[in-house]
């Protein structure tokens, strides 16, 4: 299993690759249409400052998306954005939080989109989060000095490039 950092452009192009190799996917996504967005709050301690938003486009199951947004470009194309602290984040992807129960009481912030919306895809979140962990995900507080000044140099670059 590869090894990417959390909040990496490695850990998204991987993530978005293997989504597509593995049919096991697009089956359990195939009633899921709908353009969700990720924001992680900034934590200058992991190198993530400014805040920054991923997502994914999914139609029917097959992903169209999955990359980082502007703000601008997130809030035009995205229908729901869900802001946590990028360790509230990490606690879903390990499965040691659920989504679902973070979400109704508010440690998951809906910043755009509606409640009812989010409620309907829920359901879903676990095989997504699958989708997301195929690779194994580095997280900052798990990362050496000279891997987390490795990331944060990588970062300032893909953000700068990007206009993330």
């Amino acid at each position: 299993m590869i090894k990417c950092a959390y909040c990496s452009t490695d850990w998204l192009e991987e993530s978005a690759r293997l989504y597509k190799e593995n049919p096991k996917f697009r089956q359990e996504l195939a009633k899921v249409s709908t353009q969700v967005g990720f924001k992680i709050k900034a934590e200058p301690k992991w190198g993530i400052d400014p805040e920054i938003i991923f997502g994914a486009s999914v139609e029917k199951g097959e992903l169209l998306r999955l990359c980082f947004f502007s703000e601008a470009d997130a809030k035009k194309e995205l229908e729901f954005i869900m802001s946590a602290t990028p360790q509230e984040w990490k606690k879903i992807m390990r499965k040691e939080n659920k989504f679902l129960t973070d979400f109704m009481i508010g440690k998951i912030i809906l910043e755009q989109g509606s409640k009812v919306g989010v409620l309907a895809i829920a359901p879903y979140a676990n095989h997504f989060i699958d989708a997301l962990t195929q690779v194994e995900v580095q997280f900052q507080d798990d990362m050496t000095e000279v891997e987390l000044e490795e990331y944060i140099a990588k970062a300032k670059e893909f953000r700068k490039r990007l206009g993330v």
